[in-house]
């Protein structure tokens, strides 16, 4: 189960990572940065398929989603130019609390 669970992590790290590369991509009209976006949510969905075997889909896509997103959130905020409000920061932290709400009932 470890094993699964860092896996994810590594696949959470490069869907971030595609996602944060896509205002690069320009609408995929930038082949090479297109092709960087697009080999990172496969080889990210490939390891959620891979770590299914072992967490429960509804579980491992729970946690793959929502801090994906969240992480996705920050990297934004701290890399991208985008604005964080209070409003935004208490909407990610709820999403951490579902993440590990999920986690701590959903995964054992």
């Amino acid at each position: 189960m470890l094993g699964a669970i860092v896996l994810l992590m590594v696949a959470i790290g490069i869907e971030v990572l595609a996602t944060s590369l896509l205002p690069k991509a320009d609408g995929f009209r930038d082949p090479g940065w297109t092709i960087a976006v697009l080999a990172g949510y496969t080889l990210s969905i490939w390891m959620l398929t891979v770590v299914v075997r072992t967490l429960p889909v509804s579980v491992a896509y729970a946690i793959w989603a929502g801090l994906g997103t969240a992480v996705v959130a920050v990297v934004g905020y701290l890399y991208l130019g985008e604005s964080m409000g209070a409003v935004k920061a208490i909407s990610l932290a709820m999403i951490v609390a579902g993440v590990v709400g999920l986690n701590l009932t959903g995964a054992h």
